[in-house]
């Protein structure tokens, strides 16, 4: 049997296009034809439902049209990260994809194109999903057993996607599949309904799904049930936070990776820590390279001279702020500064002498630190003097590795997943939940711990390629003790562990909102890193500038409708 994998390259074509090829049988007369292109009813079965789904999830690579709507407009919402305090938009200057820089800056405006880019990826996505839905709902060839279950998946992905635009956008069309979308308006549900609605689809296809699939990368029952908690948690719906991800932490089926610097081996893609992954190879059409964050790959250049590269040049975009670096600061038990005055240093200050989580270089690049086997100098920063030195690392195997293609765009290229929802942002999600009711904080300082633990168990010198360098960087990852442990301590421990394990997977930006101090954050962000950034000195950010307005020529287009 094929891997979903394999399916989902196979539809590639489909994806970019916009139209999944589709059978139609021949006729003997106008009045017995049966609609091209369309399936009907009586000729939906198994593979043809799967043929539905899958061109469902071939939008997930956000790849419909050409580059750079996947790259500005992407899955990882890595461009709304820079949003942040975690990252800053890098590339050849301010200038070069500017629209990013504004958003980076907090200059929101309707016309920016990232904005249009990731409205557009969305909605075209959910129309895929209401597709697929609408079909299988109809079909005459499925038992109601499976036909709920596939719906269920439909579901869920498209539950994704409105989540996400609820979370970017103000307001935005609603659209199901019994819909008309030429008639749906902005303001037809309020952001409560719409909020509701996607938690209900949610909360359902969980009663629904299996518990395993056989193909990898379908979803299951515990993919459902993560996302109930990831959009429950964005609201402070506590309860359904806890007993949702309880559901996948109790499952027994995901476990925390045995070294953090497994999540940027593609031979790893699938297992231990993977619930909810985009699907990404470097084989056969490069509609599935990860064109998401593959164009962010640092320069790379090998020599002086510029001539030999590590994957085949970068453009060097998502970079980490220095903010973000000291932010892995550890003391003399491994332990974070959740007083505020990790900023007193500045880690790679030509003084430091301090310990540092393990995590910081599995993260991002340092001058003089290796990178998977290689030494990362100023010849791998692209735009050293404005932007620093700390390359996104992530995303990017070794160049060695017999899944990674060298010197093709995207740069970096490889078959590495991109994992939305991942094993340690769930048990952090429940240890949150758990604090935030001010119930059972013991239990929630041992999930935290486990986390913690997985960064400990990092240093080990035998792991290979080499990351960490124990002759230049003092390392220590602490337990948190119960001595002092109560709700406000807790809740900063959480927070910092949300940053530091979760940094540069484009989630940042989106906790900032929920916990709503934002605004205070960012100001002191722009503060601090101006010393760094010039740029910074004029950025700000407002209360009415924190979610997007409707796009433009999303306004243009639909005439009264987004108005």
């Amino acid at each position: 049997m094929k891997t979903f994998k394999q399916y989902i390259r196979s539809a590639a074509y489909a994806a970019a296009t916009g139209a999944l090829a589709m059978g139609a049988t021949s006729c003997d007369s106008m009045l017995d034809t049966k609609p091209c292109g369309v399936f009907s009813p009586d000729q939906i079965g198994n593979d043809e439902a799967l043929d539905l789904m899958v061109s469902a999830y071939a939008t997930l690579p956000n790849h419909y049209f050409g580059n750079n709507e996947s790259f500005a407009g992407p899955i990882n919402n890595w461009v709304i990260d820079v949003r942040s305090d975690d990252a800053l938009k890098g590339g050849d200057g301010i200038s070069m994809e500017n629209n990013i820089h504004q958003l980076e800056i907090g200059n929101i405006q309707n016309s920016n194109a990232t904005l249009d880019f990731k409205w557009r990826n969305n909605m075209f996505s959910v129309a895929r999903c209401n597709t697929a839905i609408r079909a299988i709902r109809d079909a005459g060839n499925l038992s109601e057993r499976e036909a709920a279950s596939y719906i269920a998946e439909m579901k869920t992905l498209r539950a994704y996607y409105n989540f996400d635009m609820y979370r970017l956008f103000q307001k935005y069309p609603y659209i199901t599949e019994d819909d008309d979308p030429s008639t749906v308006r902005a303001d037809r549900y309020t952001r409560e309904q719409m909020y509701d609605m996607i938690l209900e689809d949610l909360k359902e296809a969980y009663t629904l799904l299996p518990e395993r699939q056989q193909q990898v990368g379908r979803f299951n029952k515990y993919v459902a049930a993560a996302l109930v908690a990831k959009v429950a948690i964005f609201n402070s719906r506590w309860d359904d936070v806890e007993t949702y991800s309880n559901y996948v932490i109790s499952s027994g089926a995901y476990q925390l990776y045995p070294n953090y610097g497994d999540i940027s081996k593609p031979e790893m893609n699938n297992t231990y820590e993977s619930i909810m992954a985009v699907q990404f190879s470097s084989a056969n059409s490069p509609a599935q390279y990860n064109f998401n964050n593959c164009i962010n790959c640092t320069y790379n250049f090998l020599d002086p001279d510029h001539t030999t590269t590590a994957y085949g040049n970068g453009d060097d975009f998502y970079l980490a702020s220095q903010d973000l670096v000291n932010a892995f600061r550890t003391d003399a038990q491994g332990l974070p500064y959740l007083d505020g005055t990790q900023n007193s240093e500045d880690i790679n200050s030509a003084d430091y002498a301090g310990n540092v989580d393990p995590r910081l270089d599995f993260t991002l690049g340092r001058i003089g630190m290796p990178w998977r086997g290689y030494e990362y100098t100023e010849h791998w920063c692209r735009d050293l003097a404005l932007y620093g030195q700390y390359s996104g690392k992530k995303p990017y195997p070794s160049p060695d590795s017999q899944y990674v293609e060298k010197g093709i765009v995207p740069w970096g290229a490889s078959s590495l997943n991109y994992i939305i929802i991942r094993y340690a942002d769930v048990l952090l999600m429940k240890a949150e939940s758990l604090i935030e009711q001010n119930k059972d904080l013991e239990q929630a300082r041992n999930l935290i711990n486990q986390v913690r633990a997985k960064a400990a168990r990092s240093i080990d010198p035998s792991y290979t390629p080499v990351d960490l360098d124990p002759t230049k960087a003092n390392y220590a990852v602490g337990q948190y003790p119960s001595s002092g442990w109560n709700q406000d301590y807790a809740r900063r421990a959480v927070r910092h562990e949300r940053r530091v394990e979760l940094a540069m997977e484009g989630h940042r930006w989106f906790d900032l909102l929920r916990w709503g101090n934002i605004i205070e954050t960012m100001t002191k962000y722009y503060q601090f890193e101006s010393a760094y950034q010039p740029y910074y000195s004029t950025a700000s950010l407002s209360q009415d500038e924190l979610y997007f307005p409707v796009p433009l020529s999303q306004l243009d287009n639909g005439g009264d409708l987004y108005k």
